[in-house]
């Protein structure tokens, strides 16, 4: 396999061909956080078919966005086109069309615009001057203009739900997510990457499937080596990339990081209000702002708990690299070769990832729906937790999954090196557990205890009629 070619995206790459076959003029959004792979989906569908490109500098003026964009024009043209410098957008999106009527292509015209949120600076006038090459000239033409950008709320807001000239002119969106676990190793097998899937869940956890990060690994290198050398490496190109990743998302992205910091010492989440005070952001629709920004652009997700109405909904840190660098890499990047070897042995690791792996499968749940056999049974997912009296411990379940078919899934998930073995006690412990949310829930649905595990159950006279169904890992690498 060629690791230079597109992995997975069928669905991504399904509505590219669609919008290059349809017949009419499509305006094509492409969503989704830096380095996901977004430039990567769209040059190679379109690749040498592309007639205009461009990618926003981040940081600069108007003037040098304007100077780079007739630069490109220069580019495409070979220089047959004549150039001059235009004083707005208006006048560059003019000539741009000028150079594509010139051109006098024969099927359709494609036109990228890549980054787009760095182009459109505050007061510059390119959305209106976008505006204007879409309304009264694309939309008359065979074309594609794809627009791209890695801050999906300003994305949302300044385009999709574009109150101007680009109100509903969105044909085709695309939100571009990471790799999941299938597409991941399809990844690392075409960079002639045998691992096994222990190490590449190890690799996940740490890294996401971000395929920019992914693209790091290196063969003969176990996970450990390869974290080791991508974090905690000053080389490594991720060593600073933490503060790097939210400056280039969000303006004033401090308190993004703030939510961001408070989560990741709250593992089983928690609600807007606790948010706030831990994070000392102003009560108010900014902080409701900042947290909507997260979850758009894929950091943070938001959980029902079993029984409870959305004013009760939780907010959990989900990006696998964002909890990885606070956990550990934070304060240990100094500490240099082998770092992470050492800290893989502690019991801080084994708590991170039995976290990490629960949210792992928190992210494949069409997979975990399929390996239950239910893919075709409408079903909601959430958790449940219920605190104990004074100093009783409470219960808590990691996943529901509560069907139509008038059946409670209550998975219990765990990350361990070897099968997961259930003793007389933690048996005993499942029972009462189940009875008690039965009672608390007053549910009269069948209830089945599912086990998701890395390495399977080890069966005993403890586990036999207690655990209704299993699970391992191998089941979350099933393609979607």
């Amino acid at each position: 396999m060629n690791r230079n070619a597109l992995i997975g995206r069928i669905e991504e790459k399904k509505i590219l061909n669609n919008a290059l076959n349809s017949g009419k003029a499509e305006l094509v959004a492409v969503i989704g956080r830096r380095r996901v792979g977004k430039t990567f989906l769209v040059k190679s569908v379109y690749g040498d078919q592309i007639d205009f490109d461009i990618t926003g500098i981040q940081h600069a003026t108007r003037k040098e966005q304007l100077r780079n964009f007739m630069l490109q024009i220069a580019k495409f043209s070979a220089g047959s086109f004549p150039i001059s410098e235009p004083k707005d957008w208006l006048g560059a999106f003019y000539l741009l069309s000028k150079f594509l009527e010139s051109k006098q292509k024969q099927g359709k015209t494609i036109v990228f615009l890549d980054e787009l949120p760095w182009l459109a600076t505050h007061k510059s006038g390119f959305l209106k001057g976008l505006s204007w090459f879409w309304n009264s000239w694309a939309t008359d033409q065979e074309i594609i203009v794809v627009i791209c950008g890695s801050a999906a709320s300003w994305m949302i807001k300044h385009v999709v739900h574009h109150k101007g000239g680009l109100h509903n002119r969105i044909t085709k969106r695309i939100y571009l997510k990471p790799f999941d676990l299938a597409e991941t190793e399809l990844f690392l097998k075409a960079g002639n990457m045998n691992f096994d899937r222990y190490q590449i869940l190890h690799l996940y956890m740490a890294m996401g499937g971000i395929p920019h990060y992914l693209n790091e690994i290196e063969p003969g290198k176990s996970a450990a080596q390869n974290i080791d050398a991508i974090c905690f490496s000053e080389n490594g190109v991720l060593w600073d990339e933490f503060p790097k990743l939210f400056a280039s998302l969000f303006e004033n992205s401090e308190a993004h990081v703030k939510v961001v910091r408070a989560l990741a010492d709250r593992q089983r989440g928690l609600p807007r209000a606790e948010i706030v005070r831990i994070s000392r952001l102003p009560e108010g629709g900014g902080t409701s702002t900042v947290i909507e920004e997260l979850m758009h652009s894929g950091f943070i997700s938001s959980y029902q708990p079993f029984g409870k109405k959305k004013k009760d909904i939780l907010y959990r840190l989900t990006d696998e690299f964002s909890l990885f660098y606070l956990q550990f890499m934070e304060n240990n990047r100094q500490q240099g070769a082998g770092t992470w070897q050492q800290l893989s042995q502690t019991q801080h690791y084994v708590t991170w990832a039995g976290y990490a792996f629960e949210n792992l499968c928190l992210k494949h749940l069409p997979q975990i729906k399929k390996g239950l056999g239910i893919s075709g049974v409408f079903s909601t997912a959430s958790s449940f937790l219920k605190k104990g009296p004074d100093a009783e411990e409470g219960i808590q379940f990691d996943l529901l999954i509560d069907r139509n078919d008038h059946v409670i899934n209550i998975c219990e998930i765990k990350f361990y090196t070897a099968e997961v073995t259930i003793d007389k006690a933690t048996a005993m412990d499942y029972r009462n557990k189940i009875a008690a949310f039965k009672e608390s829930t007053h549910t009269r649905k069948q209830v089945f205890l599912t086990m998701i595990t890395t390495f399977g159950l080890k069966p005993t006279p403890h586990s036999l009629g207690l655990v209704d169904a299993e699970l391992t890992m191998d089941t979350l690498f099933e393609p979607s």
